[in-house]
């Protein structure tokens, strides 16, 4: 019977190395195993998927040049192959709009916003309220910010409260700072001064 030195290590590692790569076949065998499944159209297709996401956004945004606005957002999702072209915020929004000095002319806050890029329009949604410079306050669930036109608008009812007088609309328009503003359809509370 001879006996050579060394015989048992080479067993081990050569059943060590069978080992090693019955797994790493197996992890191959089944990594392969679902290729022939179809994946949905919203998934093939990357024109519906964002190509950016980002958590936690404080960033300003200028417009030709100028800072105008001020953005802060939870979620800030960038849809570039869509047409059009949009930035969507769909976990809450706060934007201040800014004067040539970058002080708030007004602030707004939503639960939801869209930025479309291309006409540079912001459609905010649900929960939507603005502040303007003369601590006037707007409710309503739903406002467009026209940069192009520097206006605000919406078709919604709407809530507006003044310093002695609540005014409530169904439609609105507005200057870009939400200071000169007609309400269409208009009901209110006024206060009434009894005289003797």
């Amino acid at each position: 019977m001879s006996y050579s030195i060394g015989s048992e290590p080479r067993k081990n590692r050569t059943y060590l190395a069978t080992v090693i790569l019955a797994v790493v076949s197996s992890f191959f065998c089944f990594s392969c195993g679902d290729r022939g499944k179809q994946l949905g159209a919203a998934i093939t297709s990357r024109d519906s998927t964002s190509w950016v996401t980002t958590m936690g956004v404080d960033m300003l945004i200028s417009e030709n040049g100028v800072i105008r606005y001020h953005v802060i957002a939870e979620e800030w999702k960038i849809f570039d192959k869509m047409d059009p072209p949009f930035f969507s915020m769909e976990q809450g929004v706060y934007l201040e709009v800014l004067d040539s000095l970058m002080q708030p002319e007004s602030t707004l806050r939503a639960d939801t916003a869209y930025y479309m890029n291309e006409t540079k329009l912001w459609h905010l949604i649900h929960n939507v309220h603005a502040e303007n410079i003369k601590n006037e306050e707007f409710d309503t669930q739903e406002l467009y910010v026209d940069n192009r036109r520097d206006k605000m608008y919406s078709d919604s009812l709407i809530n507006i409260r003044q310093d002695k007088q609540i005014i409530i609309g169904h439609g609105f328009e507005s200057n870009g700072n939400l200071t000169e503003y007609t309400i269409r359809h208009t009901e209110g509370v006024f206060p009434v001064t009894e005289t003797k």
